[in-house]
């Protein structure tokens, strides 16, 4: 998945200003209507109740159904303001390191490489650099399940770690070097899966993480790592959704999930979902519009 940037075979963009609670209604409308490995949907607020949606796509673009579904979540006026063009040509990598700050959530800092002498030394350091896959630690998705992590570790620790959709490796990382136990990670992309191998070696995690290039969570070298302590899954509603069975039946007692990658609309849906094989909330956090859940089985 991607962080504030478009996909790999990205060629085309659509625009469309709107206030906060109609551009959220737009983009979470689009978000479950496409892929997420082939449609990217960004939100950016540009003023005071102004907000712009993106949404990025290679050969799954599709203007006239992109326009009606802005004029079905905001009415036609919007749906006619709507824009079109071709994605510019530019080193995506390089402009998203522009004025990124370390991000500082619990005993992590995740930053750039630009950033190493500002890692203090109580602190654990993860450098991730921007790339092509989710989580540099900037989204508020990213910093819940790091808060996550860090509040699982106050109460113990988990001694097999799962994290579906690892995107740039960072929970995965984190989880390593917060508890020192073996983590699986794997992603649906492969250049995910490159990042984060490249991400883990650079952190002195490659030896505690299993790399697996999988789609969903019932692939076998997934399954055979199970039952797991903790199961990270920061992804989007959808897939969320559709792996609420097969993370249940990988969940060891007295274990938790992660659920992150939510708007906090989406929550009633997501909860619904898990909620209907027999795991109930733990603890929710908020951040920047965006939710992290801690889910755990029924007693």
């Amino acid at each position: 998945m991607l962080e504030g940037l478009p996909p790999n075979d990205a060629t085309h963009v659509m625009r469309v200003a709107a206030p906060r609670t109609t551009a959220m209604r737009i983009s979470d409308l689009i978000s479950e209507s496409f892929d997420p490995a082939d449609v990217t949907v960004a939100i950016f607020e540009q003023a005071e109740d102004d907000w712009l949606v993106e949404v990025f796509a290679g050969d799954a673009f599709d203007a006239e159904r992109l326009r009606e579904l802005v004029g079905f979540a905001a009415g036609e006026e919007l749906a006619a303001a709507v824009t079109f063009s071709a994605v510019e040509e530019k080193d995506w990598v390089a402009a998203s390191l522009e004025g990124l700050a370390p991000v500082k959530v619990g005993p992590f800092m995740v930053h750039g490489a630009h950033d190493r002498c500002r890692v203090p030394a109580s602190a654990i350091g993860i450098e991730i650099e921007a790339a092509l896959a989710f989580g540099t630690g900037h989204h508020g998705t990213t910093q819940g399940c790091l808060a996550a992590i860090a509040d699982i570790a106050r109460i113990g620790r988990p001694q097999r770690v799962l994290d579906v959709g690892t995107g740039t490796g960072v929970l995965a990382i984190a989880a390593t070097r917060r508890f020192h136990t073996q983590v699986v990670a794997s992603d649906i992309d492969i250049v995910a899966v490159r990042t984060a191998k490249v991400n883990a070696r650079a952190n002195k995690a490659g030896a505690g993480m299993t790399l697996l290039h999988a789609a969903g969570a019932d692939a076998r070298n997934i399954t055979a790592g199970g039952p797991y302590d903790l199961i990270l899954a920061n992804i989007l509603l959808p897939p969320l959704k559709r792996l609420a069975r097969p993370l249940r039946a990988l969940l060891a007692p007295g274990g938790r999930i992660v659920l992150s990658g939510l708007l906090v609309s989406h929550v009633p849906a997501a909860l619904a979902a898990y909620r209907s094989q027999g795991l109930h909330l733990v603890s929710r956090r908020h951040i920047e519009g965006w939710a992290t859940l801690v889910l755990a089985a029924d007693r």
